[in-house]
């Protein structure tokens, strides 16, 4: 459960603090009101742990533990901005779930989301997290995201929070026709953030911009 005070907000947590935040966004590009609006509102705080909460509302990545991190906001920000371009997707997977503040932001924008984390409990933690934020329309399934989640598919939105060097076939085989996916895509040190578009039987890939992510890993822990 999160705890009451730290639900609340403290003074880290100021409307000031968050203002400032979307408004580094905006300089940095990100234009989509509705995304911006949802990380203002969306307590980041209660997605790291207390030591760091002061920090949350940078646009800076944290760590979470178990060698992963909380994405930068403005990578968050970009990455759902590029998923809702062509409109909101119904139902959206994600891959590496971690805090669970990446399927937060989706579950205030798409009716449906999905999404997979491979370390047990960063799965449980995130679980948690969204259920006590009433993000209901979230699921967290613990298991190997290069397999996705067939039984939920196929997905007309599919993001990636961790890069892998190629796009996995079965996440593409679970987009559906119209469907955008997004990813991080490369070596260890830099990544292009690519995005799919499916037509039929057509995949077209866009660049759109430069980041550095965790690697994509197979198997659960």
């Amino acid at each position: 459960m999160i705890d009451e005070s730290r639900q609340r907000g403290i003074g880290m947590t100021s409307q000031r603090t968050r203002e400032r935040l979307v408004q580094r966004l905006r300089e940095k590009g990100i234009r989509d009101e509705r995304v911006l609006e949802i990380i203002r509102d969306l307590p980041r705080h209660l997605f790291v742990e207390e030591a760091l909460a002061s920090r949350a509302y940078d646009d800076t990545a944290l760590p979470i533990g178990h060698g992963q991190t909380i994405s930068q906001p403005w990578v968050v920000a970009r990455m759902t901005e590029a998923l809702l371009e062509d409109g909101i997707p119904e139902r959206v997977l994600e891959i590496g779930t971690g805090s669970g503040y990446q399927a937060a932001v989706l579950a205030r924008l798409v009716p449906e989301v999905y999404s997979v984390e491979r370390i047990r409990p960063l799965a449980t933690q995130a679980r948690s997290r969204l259920r006590a934020l009433g993000l209901h329309n979230a699921r967290v399934r613990h298991g190997d995201g290069f397999d996705g989640w067939r039984a939920h598919g196929p997905f007309q939105g599919i993001v990636l929070t961790a890069a892998p060097g190629d796009v996995p076939e079965a996440l593409l085989e679970q987009l559906d026709d119209g469907g955008r996916l997004v990813a991080p895509v490369g070596g260890r040190d830099a990544q292009e953030l690519v995005r799919y578009r499916r037509q039929g039987d057509t995949l077209t890939r866009e660049v759109l911009d430069f980041v550095v992510f965790v690697p994509m890993l197979g198997g659960v822990q």
